[in-house]
């Protein structure tokens, strides 16, 4: 059983999938991960996270990179909207990315092209979003838990041209797939939006 949970920064789509890993009990991977990861190596080498075939040689790291909290910080994050963007970084990381959900017994997945490109034969797709104002807020509190200092309004102008850039770019662009389940957490706690996003998915695998 392959779970494809898609969306936008800060909807709360990496926190419903580690749920619904927990849930059905399936491995979790946060495909976030694997571009800040890229990200940070571009990052620690110095070089233009614009200028794709320096950002291509990066793709080959080891797994154990994945775990390092240094990924997590806003400024890999922001590098690693950009490095996205390249075709070649996305074709790179691929495979990779496919050979996860393809595992034996399935695997949870979440990002923002898993139910469009890496699984579109998924058996539970759904699709997490939430305002922009809604999401600012989240992040710029998470910011503050890990004593990162920064305006609210820097935080919203952020999100909304790092949801530009996911939307616009040429592969592979967050879209919501057409058979996904919507799931708005705007207005939802954690555990009910974890609850909503339950059911949806048991809905859509007794349709299967």
């Amino acid at each position: 059983m392959i779970i494809a949970v898609d969306g936008p920064a800060a909807s709360g789509k990496g926190t419903i999938a580690r749920a619904l890993a927990k849930h059905f009990g399936l491995p979790h991977l946060d495909t976030g991960l694997l571009y800040r990861a890229v990200a940070a190596r571009v990052l620690a080498e110095g070089l233009d996270p614009a200028r794709e075939a320096d950002v291509v040689a990066m793709c080959d790291f080891d797994e154990g990179l994945l775990a390092s909290p240094d990924l997590r910080t806003d400024h890999v994050g922001k590098t690693a909207s950009i490095v996205s963007a390249h075709p070649l970084v996305r074709a790179a990381l691929l495979q990779r990315q496919r050979r996860f959900a393809q595992q034996e017994g399935g695997a949870v997945l979440d990002g923002r092209d898993i139910g469009t490109v890496i699984a579109p034969d998924a058996d539970v797709k759904l699709f997490v979003k939430a305002t922009p104002a809604i999401r600012a807020r989240r992040r710029h509190e998470e910011l503050r838990r890990h004593g990162i200092e920064v305006s609210y309004d820097r935080v919203l102008a952020d999100i909304r041209a790092r949801d530009d850039r996911d939307s616009r770019r040429s592969e592979a662009p967050l879209r919501q797939a057409a058979d996904a389940a919507v799931l708005d957490t705007s207005f939802l706690s954690i555990e009910a939006a974890v609850q909503r996003a339950v059911a949806l998915a048991e809905a859509q695998m007794a349709r299967h």
